[in-house]
């Protein structure tokens, strides 16, 4: 969601600013605010964030039509965004481990430990 959020933000105001646009302050926390929600609500499949984007373009009155200027760069930056999302979660889920004590040594099993013999009958 972090890469989702940040994308749909920045591409927000790139497109503002290719149509002219002036954002005010208020327009663009708006934005921060409607980008962090839409990338929680979003499904984790490859271009989910360009329909999103839709809801948050029209938050700030920004035509849909400037989805146009980023479409053909959103399958390498969806690559970029999951390698975010993903960094982001595993830090996340180790530093709760590392809080409640749950990171420790690995409990090495012998490699024939799983082994099931077959039957000689």
């Amino acid at each position: 969601m972090d890469g989702t959020s940040l994308y749909q933000a920045v591409a927000a105001v790139f497109i503002a600013q290719a149509f002219g646009m002036d954002l005010t302050l208020g327009t663009q926390l708006g934005i921060i605010a409607t980008a962090t929600l839409a990338s929680i609500g979003s499904a984790a499949v490859p271009g989910a964030g360009m329909v999103m984007l839709v809801g948050v373009l029209g938050y700030a009155g920004i035509p849909e039509a400037g989805l146009a200027l980023i479409f053909a760069v959103d399958r390498p930056l969806d690559m970029c965004r999951t390698v975010v999302n993903v960094t982001g979660d595993a830090t996340v889920s180790m530093i709760v481990a590392k809080s409640i004590d749950k990171l420790g040594e690995p409990k090495v099993k012998e490699w024939d430990d799983n082994y099931v013999k077959p039957s000689t009958h």
